[in-house]
C-alpha cells in the first residue's frame, strides 16, 4: 500500500449555514451554492482541493440525511461507503467520531484530516505541501494536529490557537484556544505573534483518534462498536444502529469535545492563504473590494455615494445603492434583508428566530 493511501479526507457538510441567510437556506445551504459564480459549489471546490491530494476513494463526506440527494448531484463519484448521512442535525463531535470509526475499520493504519466544506484557500500548492507535512507527522506521533494561519487583521470573528513550544519545523505545541474574541483582544492577539488563526482543520492518525472518542465520548463510541457482527463489519448495520441511536448523542462540537480536552495537541503554521466563509463579515473581509469599499458579489449594481457594504442579489437583478453605507444587502427567493453589517452573525440569528416564530419556514 503506498504512503498517501494511508491518507483520508473527511468534509463535514451537513450545516444549515444559517449565518449567511437569506442567501443561504435551511433547505439549499451554502455548502451546495455556488456562492461567488465560479461554476462550482463550496463542497465540490473542497472535493477538489482534496482529490489533486489524495485518491479519490479517500475523501469522505459527512452530511445530514436532508442534503444526500444534493451532495450525490454534487459529487456523484462517491461511493455508499463515502457518504455518511446523519438523521438528525448534532454537533461535529460525533460526526467527526462516526467518520473516523468507520475509516479505522477500513483502514487502520489511517491518518485522517478534518475539514470544513466552506473555506478558500489561496495558493493551492502550498497548501497541499502543508497537508502532506501534516500527514506525515501524525503518521508517527499521537497527537490532534491543527492547522493554524498567521492573522492578516484583529479579527474577532475567528477562533485563535496560542502556541507552545516548538516541536520541529513548522510544528508548535497548543497553549490555549480561544474561540472569537473581542476585538480589543483580537488586537492584543494579533500583536503578541503567539497567536494564529484557528482554520477548523485538524489531523490525527485513526487510532489515536478513536482513542480520544473513547476517553471523551464512551457512550458514542460504545455504541459505535456494538455495529460490529461476528467480528464482520457491516456497512448497513452500522447505518441502522446510527441511525437508530445518533439522537442520544451529545450536541458537542469538535473543537470543545476533544481539541480543547486532549492533552497531547499540537499546531501546524499553514503558508497559505485562508478564509473562513461561514459570516456576511467573513466574506466582506476576505474578499477583494471594489467602488467605496464595497464587496459586490456576483450581482449588477449602480452604486452612488455607498461605502463599505456587501451586496448580493439573484442574477437578472440591479441593485441601485445609494448614501448606504456599512451595511449587507442580500436577497433570495422570497427574502430581502438590509441589516447593519457589524455584529451581523449575531443579528441574524436573533431575526432568523424570530421570523421562524411569527412567519414560519417558509422564510427560513
Amino acid at each position: 500500500m503506498k504512503e498517501t493511501n494511508n491518507n483520508y479526507c473527511v468534509i463535514l457538510a451537513g450545516g444549515k449555514g444559517r449565518r449567511l441567510w437569506p442567501c443561504s437556506r435551511e433547505e439549499n445551504p451554502k455548502q451546495f451554492i455556488d456562492f461567488f459564480g465560479s461554476g462550482r459549489t463550496q463542497l465540490q471546490q473542497t472535493y477538489d482541493r482534496f482529490a489533486r491530494i489524495l485518491p479519490p476513494e479517500n475523501i469522505y463526506v459527512n452530511t445530514n440525511e436532508a442534503y444526500v440527494d444534493k451532495v450525490r448531484e454534487q459529487l456523484p463519484e462517491l461511493s455508499d461507503i463515502q457518504l455518511l448521512a446523519e438523521p438528525i442535525h448534532r454537533n461535529t463531535a460525533p460526526s467527526v467520531a462516526w467518520c473516523t470509526h468507520r475509516i479505522a475499520h477500513i483502514n487502520p493504519n489511517a491518518n485522517i484530516i478534518v475539514v470544513p466544506s466552506d473555506q478558500t484557500i489561496i495558493g493551492e500548492d502550498a497548501f497541499a505541501e502543508t497537508v502532506r507535512q501534516g500527514f506525515e507527522f501524525v503518521s508517527s506521533n499521537k497527537c490532534l494536529l491543527t492547522i493554524g494561519v498567521k492573522p492578516t487583521r484583529p479579527e474577532p470573528g475567528y477562533g485563535y490557537i496560542q502556541m507552545g513550544e516548538r516541536l520541529s519545523n513548522d510544528v508548535y505545541r497548543v497553549k490555549s484556544f480561544t474561540e472569537k474574541p473581542d476585538r480589543e483582544f483580537a488586537h492584543i492577539f494579533m500583536d503578541s505573534g503567539e497567536f494564529y488563526w484557528n482554520t477548523g482543520m485538524f489531523l490525527a492518525n485513526a487510532r489515536h483518534l478513536l482513542n480520544c472518542f473513547c476517553k471523551i465520548l464512551p457512550v458514542v463510541m460504545r455504541n459505535f462498536n456494538s455495529t460490529d457482527t461476528n467480528g464482520n463489519y457491516d456497512f448497513e448495520a452500522e447505518n441502522q444502529f446510527v441511525h437508530e441511536n445518533f439522537p442520544s448523542y451529545p450536541n458537542l462540537s469538535i473543537d470543545y469535545g476533544i481539541l480543547e480536552k486532549s492533552d497531547n495537541v499540537c499546531m501546524m503554521h499553514g503558508n497559505f492563504g485562508w478564509a473562513d466563509l461561514g459570516t456576511w463579515h467573513s466574506i466582506y473581509e476576505a474578499r477583494q473590494k471594489g467602488e467605496g469599499d464595497n464587496v459586490i458579489v456576483d450581482t449588477d449594481t449602480v452604486l452612488d455615494n455607498a461605502h463599505d457594504n456587501v451586496v448580493k442579489l439573484p442574477k437578472g437583478r440591479l441593485a441601485v445603492i445609494s448614501g448606504l453605507d456599512g451595511y449587507i444587502v442580500a436577497e433570495e427567493g422570497n427574502v430581502l434583508l438590509i441589516c447593519k453589517k457589524e455584529d451581523s452573525s449575531a443579528n441574524i440569528r436573533r431575526l432568523i428566530n424570530e421570523i421562524q416564530l411569527k412567519k414560519g419556514n417558509e422564510f427560513v
